[in-house]
């Protein structure tokens, strides 16, 4: 593990739930577990699907064939209400709606390098169907659709940012293939994967959202119920078959476990890559909860493989408790959290039970048994179709929620919710001021593969030997799948690099930005200066060719 000159996703921490004092003053349970603050009262609608944009906007959307929310943002148009589609503006805590042609019900999505959001596939006539959404400073865009359709259809597919800067769109519902956005003309007909008709559970699917990532040798790892392979798509060629991952049950949906990619770093020069998948539900369990309304146990195991290794091998380890639906993110100080989701049942109208109130925390650089925490819980139940988001500020956004087929304000024990709120982590504690550092300068904002640029920051109580520097690009969320989510570590340019400034508290230092495209896919990221554990506010930067 690098020192003050590696600027590592990945943190040396210290569990903050065990730490009992801070400067020996007794920590407030908000300083070792987080809280909750409720944001909004209503989004306009539930978010089934929700990103950020480098605009400091959050764009959520649902399906167009639920109903109308009886809500203060919701007008009717020929459409339908207003296609269930909004603009959150982070800053001043409001709305704005936009409206989606189609139906983009179970879509997925990704960002072009110049940060456009495209959305792919949906239901019904939006199973072909992709849009663009470009961010603009006076709020006045919205959703353009393409004339160009998708050559299969996609429906509960994933999507991942290509080197190139195209993006590969994988799966869904009967599509057992792969195609791109932008394709080549002579690209008249999907890729077809083997894979995905293998890995397809008779009655079940629960290889529906495959877990896809982009590996630094430039190969897609892709991951469907409970098995893996290394593809290379420039040949249609599977070049590696992982092995089955143990634990009684399947992973993707509608078992619907969680997972992530760890933070990479260049100490090892980014070649090492762990995926981490947690929870999901045992076989057989859509059928129960479907045919016979029984919800069973969701599974509380967790697979950690490095698939870089010359043998890979599943390493398995209990959560704090079960949990199915749940979304895992990656926060600033490079800890996973999982939240949301249930502890019964599958992904689906009405096949869940028991909300997962409580977050759990995962430190990766803990060994076995000592890697969980339990943080502070929700009091809003975030079941099926809820999702979240990290904020440039460090705050974990979350919303959304709707078991039902149409909207059901009223209905019991699980309403459809459109309330937004955010957990709050403990890093960002006001007893922890004093050692978050502020970005106050980075030379530049397009950054080219293989270059410097320098970062100023400043901070009361510099660690010298626990200060990192993290890169992030935030994830698509939606159907406890996070696409695209991925951390980087970028080290200093030389070993003792970190300059204390004239004025008191200012420190400078200069960065190598990732090696490659391979590496680090090309658009925006989020820079963040971690100190001790507590991070900086991000930061938007943008990698180039």
């Amino acid at each position: 593990m690098q020192r003050h000159y590696a600027i590592s996703l990945v943190l040396v921490l210290t569990c903050i739930s065990e730490i009992a004092t801070v400067g020996g003053q007794q920590l407030p349970e908000e300083a070792r577990s987080g809280r909750w603050e409720l944001l909004r009262q209503t989004a306009g609608l539930s978010a089934m699907h929700m990103t950020l944009t480098h605009n400091g906007t959050v764009i959520m959307y649902d399906q167009t064939t639920n109903g109308c929310p009886d809500n203060d943002i919701g007008r009717p148009t020929p459409q339908g209400c207003w296609a269930h589609s909004v603009e959150y503006d982070i800053a001043n805590n409001t709305v704005r709606p936009m409206h989606l042609l189609t139906n983009s019900f179970c879509s997925s999505g990704a960002f072009l390098n110049n940060g456009t959001l495209v959305i792919t596939g949906g239901w019904q006539a939006g199973q072909k169907v992709v849009s663009y959404f470009n961010p603009c400073v006076n709020s006045t865009c919205d959703w353009i659709q393409a004339k160009t359709p998708l050559l299969s259809n996609r429906w509960y597919a994933s999507n991942q940012i290509l080197p190139d800067g195209r993006i590969i769109v994988v799966g869904g519902r009967r599509s057992f293939n792969y195609e791109f956005i932008p394709r080549n003309p002579s690209d008249t007909e999907a890729f077809q994967l083997p894979f995905l008709v293998k890995t397809n559970t008779m009655g079940e699917e629960n290889n529906l959202y495959p877990f896809l990532y982009l590996v630094p040798d430039g190969n897609l790892f892709i991951f469907a119920n409970k098995d893996s392979i290394l593809l290379d798509y420039k040949q249609n060629q599977v070049i590696k078959t992982f092995p089955t991952m143990p634990g009684g049950g399947a992973r993707n949906y509608p078992s619907s476990a969680s997972f992530a990619m760890l933070p990479l770093e260049s100490s090892n020069n980014f070649t090492k890559l762990e995926i981490l998948i947690c929870g999901g539900a045992p076989d057989g369990a859509f059928k129960e909860a479907e045919k016979n309304h029984t919800y069973v146990k969701a599974l509380e195991n967790c697979g950690r493989m490095e698939i870089t290794s010359h043998k890979p091998q599943w390493q398995m380890e209990n959560m704090p408790g079960p949990r199915v639906m749940g979304d895992m993110l990656i926060l600033p100080t490079g800890k996973i959290l999982i939240i949301n989701g249930a502890q019964n049942g599958t992904a689906g109208w009405e096949n869940g039970e028991v909300p997962a109130f409580s977050p759990f925390l995962y430190t990766p650089t803990e060994a076995i048994g000592k890697r969980f925490t339990v943080m502070s819980p929700a009091n809003i139940s975030r079941m099926y179709h809820s999702t979240a988001l990290v904020l440039p500020d460090g705050r974990v956004l979350v919303a959304g929620s709707n078991p039902h087929q149409i909207y059901k304000l009223a209905a019991k024990p699980f309403p459809t919710d459109l309330r937004v709120e955010a957990y709050i982590p403990p890093y960002l504690h006001p007893v922890y001021d004093y050692k978050r550092p502020a970005i106050a300068f980075i030379s530049t904002r397009e950054i080219k593969y293989g270059s410097r640029f320098n970062v100023s920051f400043s901070v009361s109580s510099l660690s010298i030997n626990d200060i990192y520097f993290h890169a992030y690009a935030p994830p698509f969320s939606t159907h406890t799948m996070s696409m695209n989510q991925r951390m980087l570590s970028l080290a200093a340019a030389t070993a003792m690099d970190i300059v204390k400034g004239e004025a008191n508290s200012t420190y400078s230092v200069s960065i190598n930005a990732p090696p490659s495209s391979v590496v680090a896919p090309p658009g925006y990221y989020l820079l963040t200066v971690v100190n001790e554990d507590i991070p900086s506010e991000a930061e938007w930067i943008c990698f180039i060719n």
